[in-house]
């Protein structure tokens, strides 16, 4: 009985303690709030430290540029395939993969047994001409033969001339020369191969200087002149660009691109542009200073755009959400024609995070009132 008492007496001290310890919490939780909301308090205060803490971007002149970027394919100045007119076997190959060639070099030799037999032919038909056309003109000239026995032997001789430089011309074809200076490309054909008309030998390409064909839309054909500076990237040199130029511009439009096709041609020294490769063209089309915010201070919803503008008011600063007009994009700045004037600050990330109005603290602002703060104190 006794030890039920006791039981019962310590369970009402120790609710008694619980209600005594909920009751001083609240008060000290309304202390706090009481403390923090008198001038000079800590939070929420003038200072405007009472909101989320913000990044802050200042609106500025930035300087922008008109630019049409497109993508075109890279070629050479002059660009062929070497191949063979006719089907024959191939007894030399004079060229290694790579090489730079001179215009009129050699590079194939095919079989033309049948072609040396004629130039052979050929020759003594000349020679045989040439005596009967002598025997003949000397004949005539003394008055013994007639002077027409004359000419038919000179005629005789020319004709045997011309079926010499026929056969010479055929042994010719026989090897295959590079029209024009330029570098190689790889090959697979070898002494002993048959070459089919049409099949591809190898390439050749001269690449002192590179052409790139790109796409003009319509729009712009007014702004473009021949002689018009250019720029050029490529994937396989990041941070690289080529300097080129205009050279011409087609005559006629696409009418299902509405397009029509440019040429601009680049210096190539050290080769580094190939043909084939893909080329990101910039046009550049002068350049002007507008205001600018960075990308991450612009909230986009559907066609339109915000910024969130820092408004300081008497409880501190806010979040006021400002529509405006975009203009170009470049190199993570974004050109605001309308909105927001030079010189105003807006937030400048986490953008997805504030609720317009709401009450936001600036990064740096909280430290540099502290710091002051601290100051006083001291000089006091």
């Amino acid at each position: 009985m006794i030890k039920r008492h006791f039981f019962i007496v310590g369970a009402a001290v120790l609710l008694g303690l619980m209600v005594l310890a909920a009751v001083l919490r609240i008060a000290l939780a309304d202390d706090d709030k009481g403390g923090s909301g008198g001038p000079g308090g800590g939070r929420g205060g003038p200072g405007g430290g009472r909101g989320q803490q913000v990044a802050v971007a200042t609106v500025a002149p930035r300087e922008f540029s008109d630019t049409i970027q497109v993508l075109g394919v890279a070629r050479g100045l002059r660009s062929v395939t070497i191949t063979s007119s006719t089907t024959e076997l191939i007894t030399r190959v004079l060229f290694r993969d790579g090489q730079t060639v001179a215009a009129g070099q050699p590079l194939v030799q095919l079989q033309a047994r049948e072609e040396d037999a004629d130039i052979i032919e050929a020759r003594a038909r000349v020679a045989q001409a040439e005596r009967e056309h002598e025997r003949y003109k000397e004949l005539a000239e003394r008055g013994v033969a007639p002077r027409v026995t004359a000419e038919n032997a000179e005629t005789a001789l020319e004709t045997a001339r011309a079926a010499l430089a026929a056969a010479q011309a055929r042994l010719g074809d026989r090897v295959i020369r590079a029209p024009f200076a330029g570098t190689l490309g790889l090959t697979t054909v070898t002494a002993g191969t048959l070459i089919n008309p049409g099949a591809a030998i190898t390439t050749l390409d001269d690449t002192r200087t590179i052409r790139v064909d790109f796409p003009v839309p319509e729009r712009f054909l007014g702004r473009l002149r021949p002689g018009t500076p250019i720029v050029a990237t490529s994937d396989a040199f990041p941070g690289q660009s080529f300097s080129g130029r205009i050279a011409l511009i087609d005559s006629r439009v696409n009418e299902q691109t509405r397009a029509a096709t440019a040429r601009a041609e680049f210096p190539n020294p050290g080769g580094a542009m190939r043909p084939g490769m893909l080329m990101r063209v910039a046009v550049r089309q002068g350049a002007r200073t507008a205001a600018a915010a960075p990308e991450a201070a612009v909230q986009y919803e559907g066609q339109r755009a915000f910024v969130f503008r820092i408004a300081r008011g008497e409880r501190g600063s806010t979040a006021q959400r400002a529509e405006i007009e975009p203009g170009a994009v470049e190199n993570g700045f974004v050109e605001i024609l309308s909105g927001v004037e030079t010189g105003e600050r807006i937030v400048g990330s986490g953008l997805n995070r504030i609720q317009p109005g709401a009450p936001v603290s600036p990064a740096g602002e909280g430290r540099a009132s502290a710091q002051g703060g601290a100051q006083r104190k001291s000089a006091q």
